[in-house]
């Protein structure tokens, strides 16, 4: 777990699940792949095996030890819906969001019918808490088949990651979603994002009085081309972050 986070739309990261498997072409260039391989083979590393699938249980209560609310990125380095992290696992993951629920959690997935599934069931008589976001990333107008799984979620909070944006997405059915984040991809052999691909979601956004978030525009560093569309930095977000107090039996883990 990151105390803090280069992310711009986030404030700390919590890694219960690490690794996961490519099944898109928004896949290729993982930056969480490309970091966790620098280590396969190095004894007693946290990423020995690489970017493998791992569940780390030791870490399932991590949020439980931070008083101060903030926003956490749920497996920056992973996929929580993969299909090999069994549902008692996932379960276990949604018990400590509940409880610390002083903190607002980002889960973002690509496998969104198990995203929908799981909160169906789970959340059968009331949506899932609004402290909990739920969203999937949608790299190119294939992946905007995702968006109609998300939107039969029973979620109160739902969220678009439109990153890295290779290609244009098209019409997007913003009907129940709360927020889109865009950004380019970034590292070696990045794809160029067409700023128009952007502008054309943004007013889509607008249209919709839908928060918009644009991240960056990649290129062979995050931060290279900066941050700036049509001259103004876009950084709405779907509610503030709640401040509440955690119960006194929380402090403890401080």
């Amino acid at each position: 777990m990151a105390d803090k986070s280069s992310i711009e739309w986030t404030d700390a990261t919590w890694n219960p699940v690490t690794g996961c498997t490519k099944v898109t072409a928004g896949c290729d260039n993982c930056y969480a792949a490309r970091f966790s391989e620098r280590f396969r083979g190095v004894p007693d590393h946290p990423f020995e095996q690489g970017f493998d699938l791992t569940l780390r249980p030791t870490r399932l209560q991590q949020p439980l030890a931070w008083t101060r609310p903030r926003m956490i990125f749920v497996n920056s380095m992973s996929d929580l819906f993969h299909k090999d992290v069994p549902k008692a696992y996932i379960a276990k993951v949604f018990d400590t969001m509940e409880v610390a629920d002083w903190h607002v959690y980002q889960v973002l997935t690509k496998r969104s019918s198990v995203l929908r599934n799981f909160i169906n069931e789970r959340y059968r008589a009331h949506p899932a808490p609004r402290h909990m976001w739920f969203g999937v990333s949608v790299e190119d107008a294939q992946g905007t088949a995702r968006i109609a799984h998300l939107q039969q979620a029973n979620a109160s909070i739902r969220f678009l990651s439109v990153e890295p944006l290779i290609a244009p997405v098209g019409k997007l059915n913003l009907a129940g979603i709360s927020w889109v984040i865009v950004g380019g991809e970034s590292g070696p052999g990045a794809r160029p994002m067409n700023p128009r691909w952007v502008i054309d979601v943004r007013n889509q956004c607008i249209r919709a009085k839908v928060p918009f978030f644009f991240k960056q525009w990649g290129g062979r560093f995050p931060k290279a081309g900066g941050r700036l569309l049509e001259g103004k930095e876009w950084s709405q977000f779907p509610m503030k972050l709640p401040q509440l107090a955690p119960p006194p039996e929380a402090r403890a883990f401080s």
